[in-house]
């Protein structure tokens, strides 16, 4: 008997997705993801952003102002896990290795992005191919603080008493290897004088040291020193940016002061791990550079003495090689190896 006009025709799922591709049609998912839409989807549980260093860091205090308000933009829970460890190599592998579907990434900063790849002989991962900008979060500036001790109270002053007092300099910093320590090696480079490197384990050791007139001076973010240098404890001499500083404007850059060409700048920066689509990468960033944007947020940055950025993920894939192409020749100069 013919079928009943009147009663639905079934039609099995997997007999009409077959149908579909003999007519060269493509279901819908597959249609949605030809048009960028698999974003649309996206998160679907909760994210996780990897920092390479521990609680308390200048990247792991960026990372808690800015994702509480990513976190209600993008609808899902992030859980910031602190991986710190061999100069922030230890976490980034972590996120890098992850699957790429935009729930682990990792919240980094020019070290792991730019520098340690020169530093360390054995890298568990490539600076320049395992990563997937989102966006540059920020820039840190760096101020060039020494003691009160110290009988300096500017650049060109510090300059014609290392060159008068050769081997009497030390400048300190968090760590070996990290832009604080790199910048005090870029200072020697173009200027010539002498100073030995002292690695503390933190910035507040380090400052314990200069307060005592230990160690003479260092090249520090500017979120852990100001405090210092508003209470007297720090001399403040320059930063370490190409542009002076929205909260000590009255300070000069270092190349204003009298070292032409000197330009180091901290920052951090949003990223998964290779291979993140596209329509992912768009939305993670779209939302974050909303989120940079909210006074609320940009504020608490710049108390911290970070600048918002907010980049395309293009531009801050050109930062991070033209850092790289510049913190590599000065490790190259120096010699410079951590292992």
């Amino acid at each position: 008997m013919p079928p009943d006009r009147d009663q639905p025709v079934r039609r099995h799922p997997l007999l009409a997705g077959v149908l579909l591709l003999a007519l060269g049609v493509a279901p819908l998912p597959a249609l949605a993801q030809a048009r960028g839409d698999a974003g649309a989807s996206f998160p679907s549980r909760p994210i996780r952003v990897i920092v390479p260093f521990g609680v308390g860091s200048v990247t792991d205090v960026i990372t808690r102002v800015v994702m509480p308000s990513l976190s209600e933009a993008l609808g899902q829970p992030i859980i910031v896990d602190n991986r710190p460890g061999a100069g922030g190599n230890t976490g980034t592998d972590l996120g890098v290795r992850a699957q790429p579907d935009g729930h682990t990434l990792i919240m980094s900063s020019a070290s792991t992005l730019a520098v340690n790849g020169f530093l360390f002989r054995n890298m568990p991962y490539d600076m320049a191919t395992a990563f997937a900008p989102i966006t540059q979060i920020n820039s840190v500036t760096n101020v060039l603080v020494v003691s009160p001790k110290l009988p300096v109270t500017s650049v060109k002053e510090l300059i014609a008493w290392a060159r008068a007092n050769p081997g009497k300099l030390s400048f300190g910093s968090a760590g070996a290897g990290g832009t604080i320590h790199l910048a005090g090696e870029m200072f020697k480079a173009l200027t010539g004088i002498e100073m030995e490197h002292i690695a503390y384990a933190a910035s507040p050791a380090a400052h314990n040291d200069l307060f005592s007139g230990q160690i003479q001076l260092m090249f520090d973010g500017l979120p852990p020193a100001l405090g210092h240098i508003r209470g007297g404890r720090l001399r403040a001499l320059a930063v370490t940016t190409a542009k002076r500083s929205q909260l000590l404007p009255e300070l000069p850059t270092i190349a204003e002061a009298g070292v032409p060409g000197y330009a180091v700048q901290g920052w951090n920066g949003f990223v998964g791990p290779a291979g993140l689509p596209r329509p992912i990468v768009d939305r993670l960033h779209r939302e974050t550079v909303k989120v940079l944007a909210l006074e609320p947020v940009r504020q608490r940055l710049l108390a911290l003495g970070a600048e918002p950025v907010g980049s395309t993920p293009e531009a801050f894939g050109a930062h991070m090689k033209a850092e790289r192409e510049m913190w590599g020749k000065l490790i190259a100069k120096i010699g410079l190896r951590l292992d």
